[in-house]
């Protein structure tokens, strides 16, 4: 089987799915196919953010209004819905899809892992979860080769007062006694995992101690988030199996939030010659999709300059990042449908984060799936 992406955007809110139920009613997608969905929704991209549940309650409708799996099958696909489309970012989502054909070019395997307790969240024992988790995922994509993997697409639960009462009921303790934190401490701990079944970090750099403070520790290809609406990892790998295929997958890492060169660095290890100095009008139509993360820079500076996201009592620091890195990456290919997602501890080096394309072989105008 090969892969194709659809790019769907929303239409009149996170609950509208119109534009994925008229592919599906149209035959352009089928609906029995569909393996995995990576989405940006409108709302705070905070703990308290429920576009994420609309959107998914509305996917899941759909699939199972148009195809034939059960409620149990359509619950049984990763959606992975990154909250917050802040500055110019566009809500939308990317549809996978195992379709007939050769095996070759981009490949996307799924996995979900074992539940993880509110006390596992910051703690190796998530860790090890999601390692197992992902190497699942790798296998199921047919990837034999872990270099092969430019992307690996997570959600992950985070703490609520209810999930750490419940650990305390059981004598445990969780990393944080409150939620406020947690996101970014899942999203990292989260990351390690990745990186642990990937074989980019290995075992013996691994502790609950430095989670979340050793950040020179990071994978480059994880792309974390975290929500309420889930009790484990949520597990989608990209990466490519052979020669050719129409869609293909390649990754860099930006340095900072300015880095528009990785994004173009990613897009030609994905196959697409670029000049020397590219433009969006370059890229003739043929990038489907960014996928990034980002972070405001923990020690406030970006290229020498002092920055005051992390003073704004005002606007959290993570709708700063997103807005500004949302900006820059649309620019680089002329669309504001990319996913950009904040909260990057150990996904990138601090103030950067991994970067990874979806590139089609073939021309089309415009950048839609």
């Amino acid at each position: 089987m090969s892969i194709a992406v659809h790019k769907i955007e929303f239409g009149r809110g996170p609950a509208d799915a119109s534009e994925f139920e008229r592919r599906l009613a149209a035959g352009e997608i089928d609906p029995d196919t569909v393996v995995a969905v990576i989405g940006k929704t409108e709302g705070n991209g905070g703990v308290n953010d429920f576009t994420r549940i609309l959107a998914d309650r509305a996917y899941r409708d759909a699939l199972l209004r148009h195809g034939s799996r059960d409620e149990a099958g359509v619950r049984a696909i990763p959606m992975v819905w990154s909250g917050g489309t802040d500055g110019v970012l566009c809500p939308h989502a990317s549809v996978f899809c195992r379709v007939d054909g050769s095996p070759a070019g981009l490949a996307v395997g799924v996995a979900l892992s074992e539940e993880i307790l509110p006390e596992d969240i910051g703690r190796i024992a998530m860790v090890d979860k999601v390692a197992a988790g992902v190497r699942a995922a790798v296998e199921d994509a047919g990837i034999e080769r872990m270099e092969d993997v430019h992307w690996v697409q997570t959600k992950t639960p985070l703490l609520t007062m209810d999930g750490i009462r419940e650990a305390r009921r059981r004598g445990r303790e969780t990393a944080l006694p409150d939620p406020h934190g947690s996101m970014d401490l899942s999203n990292g701990t989260t990351a390690l995992g990745v990186g642990l079944g990937l074989g980019e970090i290995s075992r013996d750099r691994l502790g609950d101690e430095m989670i979340g403070r050793d950040l020179g520790v990071f994978s480059s290809v994880a792309s974390c988030s975290s929500g309420v609406e889930l009790d484990r990892a949520q597990i989608v790998v990209l990466g490519n199996v052979a020669a050719g295929g129409r869609y293909r997958i390649g990754h860099s890492v930006m340095k900072d939030a300015l880095d528009q060169d990785a994004a173009y660095e990613a897009i030609r290890a994905a196959g697409l010659e670029l000049p020397e100095r590219p433009r969006a009008t370059d890229l003739d139509g043929r990038v489907v999709n960014l996928f990034a993360k980002c972070e405001a820079d923990p020690e406030s500076r970006l290229r020498g300059r002092r920055q005051v996201m992390l003073d704004d009592s005002d606007v959290h620091h993570h709708r700063h990042a997103k807005a500004a890195v949302g900006a820059v990456l649309a620019a680089a290919v002329g669309d504001p449908a990319v996913f950009v997602s904040v909260g990057a501890m150990h996904q990138g080096p601090p103030g950067g984060g991994p970067i990874a394309a979806i590139v089609r072989q073939d021309r089309e105008p415009g950048l839609q799936g």
